[in-house]
């Protein structure tokens, strides 16, 4: 093997949970690959400038090896993968990494690498989302009406949002810090990691934990690299990326309870939804789980929700 230099491309902090698994990830490949192989974390490309979806672009094109990336920004190219962002659904964290680590994510893969330059290589917890915001608390959808809150680039979350009662608008991570500041959003939603590492919480009084989602991120490569590195960096990487998975599903795990315990209690106010008024949001989201359950088929419903 000659000298092989492999690149992955982030957008959050050194301490998320996504980069200290990154960084598991190629520590890994560098304990089987050795010197052969020269490994580099461009964690946080927003610091250079760069919009987060421009990532997306660096990896099919080859810029970069790799990337993690929230799968909500695929479904508009690969729409199958939205099966993994409905509302109130995927509440079995262990559950939800079962499917992923068997016939569904097998026909994921399949999906992306039928459809792109990409090659899913796995998925990595992206944490349950939470609803924070800077005018009042939120425990009922009445409370949502007429709030502007940023999203990602999802259809299917604009539309959950749209019937809780919000005003959604997608506005990209590199610009979301500074969208919540200015105050050009009443609210937002994050896992707790996030909220924290963006500093969101300093903006954002009243942080509602209604878990609406459970996020993942794809971990993708670029597939004509990919092909072309032969089976032993293959195997590598295979190895690393199982290794580097545990972990970071460990870490994602737990950062719910590390964030909780970090937040000062005066300067951030938690609300714990009640069964009822749990249910008062799936109610008003119901007619979204429809349309788009009838949209991607009963058949990988059942696999999503195996």
């Amino acid at each position: 093997m000659n000298d092989l230099h492999l690149s992955l491309a982030g957008y959050q902090p050194p301490q998320s949970v996504h980069n200290r698994a990154a960084e598991i990830f190629g520590a890994e490949l560098k304990a089987r690959l050795g010197n052969d192989l020269s490994f580099e974390l461009d964690g946080n490309v927003t610091e250079r400038g760069h919009k987060a979806a421009e990532i997306l672009t660096m990896v099919e094109e080859g810029s970069r090896s790799f990337c993690y990336f929230a799968t909500s920004y695929l479904a508009g190219r690969f729409p199958d993968i939205a099966a993994l962002d409905l509302p109130f659904t995927m509440t079995d964290r262990e559950r939800t990494y079962f499917a992923l680590d068997g016939e569904l994510g097998d026909y994921l893969k399949e999906r992306v690498a039928a459809n792109s330059d990409y090659r899913l290589l796995g998925f990595w917890d992206n944490g349950y989302r939470h609803i924070t915001n800077g005018v009042h608390p939120i425990r009922t959808p009445a409370d949502c009406q007429d709030l502007k809150i940023r999203t990602g680039d999802s259809a299917l979350h604009q539309a959950t949002f749209r019937a809780m009662g919000f005003d959604p608008t997608f506005i990209d991570v590199k610009d979301l810090p500074a969208a919540v500041k200015t105050g050009t959003v009443d609210a937002q939603d994050n896992p707790l990691s996030n909220i924290y590492n963006f500093g969101i919480h300093e903006h954002h009084r009243h942080i509602t934990l209604s878990g609406h989602f459970l996020g993942f991120v794809a971990v993708l490569a670029h597939a004509p690299s990919y092909d072309s590195w032969g089976t032993q960096v293959q195997a590598a990487i295979s190895e690393a990326l199982v290794i580097a998975t545990t972990a970071q599903h460990g870490f994602a795990r737990a950062s719910d309870d590390e964030v909780l315990a970090k937040l000062d209690p005066v300067k951030n106010a938690i609300v714990e939804l009640t069964e009822n008024e749990r249910n008062a949001f799936e109610t008003v989201v119901a007619p979204v789980v429809e349309a788009e359950s009838a949209r991607l088929g009963q058949e990988l419903i059942d696999l999503a929700l195996a």
